[in-house]
């Protein structure tokens, strides 16, 4: 049995459209019994951050050990938190030498599951499972991993009733789910395009205990993912001299307190991009910093919450600009050279920055090429 299925990503609705191709591999026909198709979210937790409550053990499935029973997590670690009901893809199917059949599977995720996700404390695992059963043979399962955006806003949305009302073209006939389906889409990409596109001077003081360093300037702050991050300095307003600068951009990743291992245990952090540079007797500097297609927007579950923000680190000079330089002769050709030695002070500063997902289209660009999935049964 062959699984093909291109990259792709899914918001809070997922339509999966594949192809299943079977063929015998004897000399005679063969008869397969039946194949299922079904879609479930595995979470994953790190044992040294995360203090899970304990399963309940009382409820044991007994089903789960047959292998004749269509399971999809079966041998799967960690805990399944959403799972598709199962679809039939066929039943009694006869195949003869040579020949193939190709089925199509569809299915609406739920809106209230959480985005893919890949931390250092836990982890959202979405995959879609393929069960088939030759006849008097045990089941086998084919896992396709795929990654799935959410975009939240979408849940409690009333489309107009009136048809007229919500644009359509006459000379295409869809059926009336399909149809919800690419309105959703369309309105999904219009809340991202709106929520993103505003934008306003946002100014901030750069200041330590001694004076002013300077000023930042950004326009937005609010992205989706593939975007860049462009923020500019303004140095020559400053009493303090600037001697170097550093900008990051991080995910912050903190675990919900009733489910920390320790009570006031540090968050995690990670860096996704990041531009230093040495900006003495610098006037003006900019960075631009771009947020991977592969990353995974804010969100917030009841066990972990994941947010973005800009580190920056200064360091300045303890002394005044003049200092910074050193008289190297006393004759007509004056050379200034830097000196060997100077007090330096070092702050930091964290501005929060939200981060939204973009249209499944592009995300799916990280990995442009198509996969093939297959088991022998």
């Amino acid at each position: 049995m062959n699984k093909q299925k291109g990259t792709g990503a899914a918001d809070l609705r997922c339509l999966l459209s594949s192809a299943m191709n079977v063929w015998d591999v004897s000399w005679g026909s063969e008869m397969l019994a039946w194949a299922s198709a079904q879609i479930h979210c595995q979470f994953h937790a790190s044992e040294n951050r995360v203090a899970l409550p304990p399963s309940d053990g009382s409820k044991h499935d007994v089903q789960a050990e047959n292998e004749t029973v269509f399971v999809p997590n079966r041998g799967e670690r960690g805990q399944c938190i959403l799972s598709t009901p199962p679809k039939i893809l066929f039943c009694d199917l006869r195949l003869d030498p040579g020949e193939s059949k190709s089925y199509s599977y569809c299915e609406t995720l739920p809106v209230d599951g959480p985005p893919s996700f890949r931390g250092q404390s836990v982890k959202y695992v979405y995959k879609l499972t393929i069960g088939c059963q030759r006849v008097n043979s045990p089941i086998k399962l084919l896992r396709v991993p795929f990654r799935v955006l959410v975009l939240h806003g979408l849940k409690d949305y009333q489309f107009p009733q009136d048809e007229a009302v919500a644009p359509s073209n006459p000379f295409l006939e869809e059926e009336e789910g399909l149809k919800k389906d690419s309105r959703l889409a369309d309105l999904a990409t219009e809340l991202l395009m709106v929520a993103t596109s505003r934008r306003s001077l946002h100014l901030y003081n750069i200041s330590n205990t001694r004076g002013k360093v300077g000023t930042f300037c950004i326009f937005k702050t609010v992205y989706k993912i593939g975007e860049d991050v462009i923020g500019t300095f303004n140095f020559s307003e400053g009493d303090i001299p600037c001697l170097q600068f550093s900008v990051s951009l991080q995910t912050e990743e903190s675990i919900q307190e009733e489910f920390q291992r320790r009570r006031g245990q540090p968050v995690s952090f990670t860096v996704h991009a990041r531009h230093q540079e040495s900006c003495l007797h610098t006037a003006q500097s900019s960075f631009s910093l771009p947020i991977p297609l592969s990353s995974t927007p804010g969100f917030t579950t009841n066990i972990v919450s994941l947010k973005w923000r800009l580190h920056f680190e200064f360091v300045t000079s303890g002394e005044s600009a003049g200092t910074c330089l050193v008289r190297g002769s006393q004759s007509e050709a004056v050379t200034w050279t830097g000196v060997e030695q100077m007090e330096v002070d070092t702050f930091s500063w964290d501005l929060p920055i939200k981060v939204l997902p973009t249209n499944p289209i592009l995300a799916s660009y990280v990995s442009q090429f198509s996969s093939t999935n297959s088991i022998t049964i």
